[in-house]
């Protein structure tokens, strides 16, 4: 009778772990496209003991016009002032039973095929993560002037084209050639066909040609919201390093675990994974508060009270605009 392999057999956490972090990323259009950053600061930030992080930064230079050069007397001495951005310590986990994981147990490479699974898993969930922040981000009165809706606008002013699009970029002001990245529905990317706007460039190793949009790279996930009914929709248009992750650790959290219950008339196997990070919008400050647990949901962090702007406006590098994907009429209506 051939030897039964466990999971156990096959899991290394010391191994599993980092390379299910590292897989994660990689599987990333988001880290991949440089919109999410991970640096060992962050790591470092996110493996600290306190749940909230405090992520000091200096304040713009200021002091009206530059002083005329005089021969007597002391200029003026203007201070550089600093705030403090401050991100929020996530921790979630997961559990998948043998059953689930079986078929892969005779492969060549067992712990590597499992890890792919549960990168994959991860990579999915981090992103409704980050979408949900987002949500809440964009609810607060303090990013209201990062947000350009034309959905009470008729006919081609209220839908997304090439023209809104570039309306929407402008609320960069003079910096928005440092967007390089739109996040949207599949529907809003199938509509940008439709229009011809979509161009697709090889990569450089073998894969799918890579999507993009006015020059700015496309990330589609159905996550993103479009009304199925009104065909409204909302894309986020990103800058490079718009979002902090950091990937941290704790001497009492195990990151990764196999159980056995041999009880279980067929022994039930369970592999745990815990992830510890902080995935958070640069400049916009979170708010303590609203939390019923140590870490906070999906739902607490999609809430306008748990977040304020503390960045210039032009210094976050992230767009919100909603539109229409179905011209819309009106009696008489104002169409600009």
């Amino acid at each position: 009778m051939a030897e039964i392999t466990r999971l156990e057999d096959v899991i290394q956490p010391e191994i599993f772990t980092p390379y299910t972090i590292q897989r994660t990323m990689e599987l990333s259009e988001l880290v991949q496209s440089g919109i999410v950053t991970n640096d060992a600061q962050f790591d470092s930030l996110v493996s600290g003991p306190n749940t909230l992080i405090n992520m000091p930064f200096w304040n713009d230079l200021d002091g009206g016009e530059s002083q005329v050069m005089q021969d007597e007397g002391d200029m003026n001495v203007n201070k550089i002032t600093s705030s403090d951005d401050v991100a929020r310590k996530q921790a979630r986990v997961n559990a998948w039973g043998a059953n689930g994981l079986s078929a892969l147990l005779s492969g060549d490479d067992p712990m590597n095929a499992i890890s792919q699974l549960v990168a994959n898993y991860w990579t999915r969930d981090m992103q409704k993560n980050l979408l949900a922040g987002l949500s809440g981000v964009f609810k607060s009165n303090t990013m209201s002037s990062k947000v350009h809706d034309i959905t009470d606008r008729d006919a081609d002013a209220g839908t997304i084209n090439m023209k809104t699009f570039l309306d929407a970029t402008q609320l960069m002001g003079d910096a928005k050639e440092s967007l390089t990245g739109v996040m949207m529905h599949s529907a809003v990317e199938t509509e940008l066909r439709k229009q011809d706007l979509i161009e697709y460039l090889p990569q450089s190793e073998q894969g799918l040609p890579i999507p993009y949009f006015n020059g700015k790279r496309v990330i589609v996930d159905d996550a993103m919201e479009y009304d199925t009914e009104t065909g409204q929709a909302s894309i986020y248009i990103f800058g490079q390093g718009a979002i902090a992750l950091g990937n941290g650790s704790h001497p009492r959290i195990v990151p990764t675990e196999v159980d056995r219950n041999k009880r279980s008339y067929s022994g039930e196997e369970v592999l745990i994974n815990r992830r510890i990070f902080l995935l958070h919008p640069r400049g916009v400050k979170w708010n303590e508060g609203g939390v019923s647990a140590t870490f906070p949901t999906n739902g607490e962090i999609d809430a306008a009270a748990r977040w304020t702007r503390v960045f210039d406006a032009k210094a976050i590098r992230v767009v919100k605009f909603r539109f229409n994907t179905v011209e819309q009429t009106s009696n008489g209506g104002d169409e600009g």
